[in-house]
């Protein structure tokens, strides 16, 4: 009788710490364990950000691109960012014209020898306004033909511990136009990549209009008649409600071919000045043709405007 207790009683104290571990187990499933992830410690280098070459065979625009690619290569950055508008002008011709353009702009980029990520500009969408005579079912109609030469509108990459974001501002409307906007597709992209970073990484955000300016402050806009918001992105508000919520360094803009820096809480947001000036045509606002230099330094960022020595003779606002 006593080795049958002793043998109940083991068998009843290996039950209880059976169930005890399974409970244990199953509040450790019920709360999901997430690693404390540490971002790496961010780099030191230089890169370019270049925008609004506005490449065409007229007005010397080739040369003048060439020029600043050879000015950027020699300052040996370890790559370059193109905030868009490449050619002038892919929405408002024929495929013959968009397509002469692109090629211009790709013979002439290979003066930089360095790898370079691209952003979409209003100028590089083909066919979109309905004076170039191309049809919606045109199979380069739109982005297509800019994805099939330059690559996506936006993704992001990795570099020496920072992360860069590369958005689309540019949206073709039904009614053949385009508004800056950042649709809702890409915000919900953007927010599940920007969640999937080390807490604390450092970003670089890009975009071709500006999220944060204040160019209309000191610029005459001209907004009667229009449709659309076509000068600053229509949905920044949401886009900041994103952008707030990581360690967003800086945002790269172009669009309005000035050379500027608004900070937003802790963010910068720089605007550059045009490859093109004021569309091969001198100064744009005081901002003469030029590209920036940013230089990362442990998690930290400045930059400087640099000018190549192009010169035009006509001066006139093609904007």
């Amino acid at each position: 009788m006593e080795a049958q207790f002793q043998k109940t009683k083991a068998m009843t104290l290996d039950r209880r710490k059976f169930l005890t571990t399974m409970a244990t187990a199953g509040a450790a499933m019920a709360l999901p364990y997430f690693p404390a992830e540490k971002a790496p410690a961010p780099g030191s280098f230089d890169f370019v950000f270049f925008t609004d070459t506005h490449i065409e065979p007229e007005l010397d625009a080739a040369h003048g691109c060439g020029m600043c690619f050879s000015k950027i290569a020699s300052l040996k950055p370890e790559f370059a960012i193109m905030g868009g508008d490449h050619v002038f002008d892919a929405a408002s011709v024929n495929q013959a014209r968009a397509g002469m353009v692109f090629d211009l702009y790709k013979r002439t980029e290979q003066t930089l020898g360095m790898p370079v990520h691209n952003a979409i500009g209003n100028h590089d969408i083909f066919g979109v306004m309905t004076r170039s005579g191309v049809a919606p079912t045109d199979p380069a109609y739109g982005k297509k033909m800019y994805q099939d030469r330059m690559g996506q509108t936006y993704y992001s990459f990795d570099y020496k511990g920072y992360h860069f974001v590369v958005l689309d501002s540019i949206q073709p409307t039904e009614d053949r136009m385009w508004e800056a906007r950042v649709d809702e597709e890409q915000l919900h992209w953007l927010r599940d990549d920007l969640k999937r970073l080390p807490q604390g990484a450092p970003i670089i955000g890009v975009v071709h209009c500006p999220v944060v300016t204040a160019f209309a402050t000191y610029a005459e806009i001209v907004t009667a008649g229009r449709k659309y918001n076509t000068m600053t992105v229509a949905n920044g508000a949401e886009v900041l409600e994103v952008l707030d919520n990581a360690n967003v360094l800086a945002v790269l803009q172009g669009h309005t071919h000035v050379n500027e820096i608004v900070q937003h809480k802790s963010t910068q947001y720089i605007t550059s000045g045009a490859v093109c000036g004021n569309w091969w045509h001198g100064s744009r606002l005081g901002t003469p043709e030029g590209f920036t230099v940013v230089s990362l330094r442990e998690g930290k960022i400045s930059t400087r405007y640099e000018t190549y020595g192009f010169h035009s003779v006509d001066v006139r606002d093609r904007f």
